[in-house]
């Protein structure tokens, strides 16, 4: 049974003001859906007893953040957009002395260690600082761990060949127990935050910000207002990636960008 409207608006403001997290600029069919996950997960029939226990066990949130959050990824996802930087985007990067990244909504990291090992084969690692944030402290965690289930490496070897790799996929990890740890060499170039597109500000300058597959769950007021965080992120002439099924709407930011890669959805900032 779908939630009423009242519903929603009580319980998102109690997640705002007991947590501190604002979900209401989320797209709407999204967060109906999400909500009635999380609320068939926890067999609770209302959104007003989902708050109470919420408020009642100190561990519930945490739960509550990491099923409410979308977490689809994988490595080297849409290869074309790794061939894509590894052909157009890295060119130029390579012209820079030093290159921050930052991989906004990083979900669990595969995508992530993706962008680290096309780098590595670019020549670039070396300078290059990665910060991967999500709002998800869980998926953190597990990024940070740097482990991936084997069986799942079939298809990202296939992704990698896709976007262009030819190395031996098998020197960027070790094997363990069923599962594929990725070399240190990756894992410390990439800072792993926690960081709110909502409510957290800037807080250092880019030449790279990739942010795919996340607008698409977020109002269009919303988006914008990430745009502008973005914007004020990047370094002059800095790139800035969204997903193929997102854009810049608005004209007073289109204005401070120019097209990169229509089809990859890749916008270089104006100096």
């Amino acid at each position: 049974m779908p939630f009423s409207i009242p519903q929603v608006h009580a319980f998102l403001n109690l997640v705002r003001e007991k947590w501190g997290y604002d979900f209401s600029g989320y797209a709407e069919a999204s967060l109906h859906r999400r909500l009635r996950r999380v609320a068939e997960l926890a067999h609770t029939p209302s959104l007003e007893k989902l708050g109470k226990r919420l408020q009642s066990d100190p561990h519930a949130f945490n739960w509550f953040l990491e099923n409410f959050t979308v977490n689809v990824t994988e490595m080297f996802r849409d290869p074309e957009f790794y061939a894509c930087l590894r052909k157009q985007i890295f060119p130029v990067l390579e012209t820079f002395p030093h290159i921050n990244i930052w991989h906004a909504g990083c979900s669990t990291g595969e995508e992530v260690y993706s962008m680290a090992i096309l780098l590595q084969e670019s020549g670039l690692l070396s300078r290059c600082r990665i910060y991967a944030t999500d709002l998800n402290p869980a998926n953190l965690e597990k990024a940070r761990a740097g482990i991936v289930a084997t069986p799942m490496l079939k298809e990202y070897i296939q992704n990698y060949r896709l976007s262009g790799g030819v190395e031996d996929f098998t020197q960027y990890y070790t094997a363990l127990y069923g599962n594929a740890i990725f070399q240190k060499e990756l894992r410390e170039k990439i800072t792993f935050l926690q960081h709110n597109l909502v409510a957290d500000g800037v807080f250092n300058e880019f030449q790279l910000i990739i942010c795919r597959n996340v607008f698409i769950y977020f109002k269009r007021n919303l988006q914008e207002q990430v745009l502008g965080l973005f914007t004020e992120s990047l370094a002059p002439l800095g790139f800035l990636a969204l997903g193929t099924k997102e854009s810049i709407l608005s004209a007073r930011i289109q204005a401070r960008f120019e097209v990169a890669s229509r089809p990859m959805k890749i916008y270089r900032k104006k100096y």
